[in-house]
């Protein structure tokens, strides 16, 4: 066999050329309108705009709201964090969104892994069920809570508000990590099986690292809606258990009390860094040079 591999060899003229590999041309993206560029940052300012009039406000030593500041203080961040009131509500708010986000997550997670090997109107029929609290207004769900946990007291007890906010959060779990398993492949299951892997441990190593990044982006979302949430805490709110927007709320009707825009600030800083830090962890992991 190799001598005709030589013979052939030989035989082969000297200028004829190696076989090309096709090379994939690089399609350039082609460049939005003007009219799209435009659109978009008129929609981004009027989305950032108020943030750029309240973070400002924050820094004036004022008695009252006053935009551009005249006098330059911290005044209202001492206030905020010197107060028993504000800090409590940041506590309380604090405290709900993580231990409502852990539930939502586990949840939403179930959910999802549940209904990605259910197929037909039975699948679809969960999903939507679900899925409905994005869709209904904020006051029938804070109304309907209400008036279930008011006949099993729940109103303003912790255990109350984690489970309200947990039901919110639920559904963008669910989002985020059905879209994870879309592109998950199934034979990954079975060949941990075939190697000998129970459900719990195939779960822990295969499943769940392919599908973290969902699970990590549905938690962030679950607890900055919780974090954020006034409607549902206003109707559970009670003397001894407040949270921070409710605080927020009620500095703005009951009095003019210019700490909030300190507080809205830590909200908005605070909500904008937990959304922004996976992406800002990811980028430098993308750059690596594949090994």
């Amino acid at each position: 066999m190799s001598a005709v591999i030589e013979v052939a060899a030989d035989q082969a003229p000297p200028d004829s050329p190696a076989p090309s590999r096709r090379r994939r041309r690089s399609r350039g993206i082609d460049r939005p309108p003007v009219w799209q560029v435009v659109l978009g940052v008129l929609i981004a300012g009027y989305l950032v705009l108020p943030a750029l009039i309240v973070i400002p406000m924050s820094f004036d030593g004022g008695i009252t709201f006053q935009f551009p500041p005249t006098k330059p203080s911290l005044s209202q961040y001492v206030t905020f964090f010197t107060d028993p009131v504000w800090l409590t509500s940041l506590g309380n708010s604090l405290l709900v969104a993580v231990i409502s986000a852990a539930v939502a997550t586990c949840v939403g997670t179930a959910a999802a892994l549940g209904l990605h090997r259910l197929a037909g109107r039975l699948a679809g029929l969960a999903r939507t069920v679900l899925m409905i609290s994005l869709v209904t207004p904020a006051i029938v769900i804070a109304v309907a809570v209400y008036i279930s946990f008011l006949q099993w007291h729940l109103v303003g007890t912790l255990l109350g508000y984690v489970l309200a906010h947990a039901a919110i959060g639920v559904p963008f779990v669910l989002v985020s990590v059905t879209a994870a398993l879309s592109g998950f492949d199934a034979r990954l299951l079975r060949a941990s099986a075939s190697l000998g892997a129970g459900p719990t441990r195939t779960f822990l190593s295969v499943t769940l690292p392919l599908i973290s990044r969902g699970i990590i982006t549905g938690a962030i979302f679950a607890f900055v809606t919780s974090f954020d949430e006034v409607v549902i805490a206003l109707f559970l709110r009670s003397p001894l258990f407040q949270t921070l927007p409710v605080q927020m709320y009620n500095s703005v009707t009951a009095e003019i009390d210019p700490t909030i825009s300190a507080a809205s600030s830590i909200v908005i800083v605070v909500a904008t860094i937990i959304v922004l830090l996976p992406q800002l962890i990811r980028r430098p992991a993308a750059r690596r040079p594949p090994k």
